[in-house]
């Protein structure tokens, strides 16, 4: 089974490819030899957009999932259209960048929002334009205003985000690096990836961030809720 190369994670900014169809599946997949187009997966939701056949036929990517051994992508079409994709088709992809981007600066605030709280995280999801991360909190007194502060002044720094590997081993000798209770980094292939915000933040993570954290732009802490006796759970927005 060929893989499908994952060209988001060399480039996230990447907003278009061409791929070769590799086949259909009956959830109305296309899978492709190549995406710029993020799966689905930690908090982070699929990328939509369109495919372009040779045809000229335009086709709405309505999500992006992992197939069942994740080791290949599928661009969901509906069943109908991906009936008319073939295998060695030759299509291009088109990314929503602007749904994408948004995304982007989101998945890098709660980043910059885990070093705001330094507590164990529970859970989290990202939307467009906003997002939130659950915390295993003790005790409450979080204060909107002040967090905002703190936030904004982290993305204030402008700071690098870039990204490493390791081994499994590594991460394993490192436990403190994982912040998520509830999702767990990727396993399996012998390697891990790392995402760094210089001189504030490292951690596992498999989504698409921006370059530097000036490019989040303003954000604002909007709703702390609690949701049980030692969980808070934190929402954000970008104010643009």
């Amino acid at each position: 089974m060929t893989a499908t190369s994952l060209l988001f994670r060399d480039d996230a900014y990447a907003r278009s490819c061409t791929a070769t169809v590799l086949g259909v599946t009956p959830e109305g997949g296309v899978i492709l030899d190549r995406t710029v187009f993020y799966a689905q997966g930690g908090g982070q939701p699929g990328d939509v957009g369109v495919i372009l056949r040779s045809n000229a036929e335009t086709v709405d990517v309505m999500n992006t999932v992992y197939g069942s051994d994740r080791s290949q992508i599928m661009h969901l079409v509906g069943s109908e259209a991906a009936s008319r994709f073939a295998p060695g088709e030759n299509i291009e992809l088109q990314l929503d960048w602007e749904r994408r981007f948004k995304r982007m600066r989101v998945h890098t605030a709660l980043h910059l929002l885990s070093v705001v709280l330094p507590y164990p995280v529970t859970g989290g999801a990202i939307g467009d334009g906003d997002g939130r991360l659950d915390f295993d909190i003790p005790d409450a007194g979080l204060d909107k205003a002040d967090l905002t502060d703190k936030l904004n002044a982290l993305i204030a720094q402008d700071a690098p985000v870039t990204d490493r590997w390791i081994t499994d081993e590594e991460l394993d000798a490192n436990p403190g690096l994982v912040k998520t209770m509830s999702v767990k980094p990727p396993r399996g292939s012998g390697r891990v990836r790392l995402v760094e915000i210089e001189g504030i933040d490292l951690q596992p993570c498999g989504g698409t961030h921006v370059r530097r954290t000036g490019e989040i732009g303003q954000a604002v802490i909007t709703d702390i809720e609690k949701k049980g006796k030692q969980n808070r759970r934190v929402r954000l927005s970008l104010i643009d």
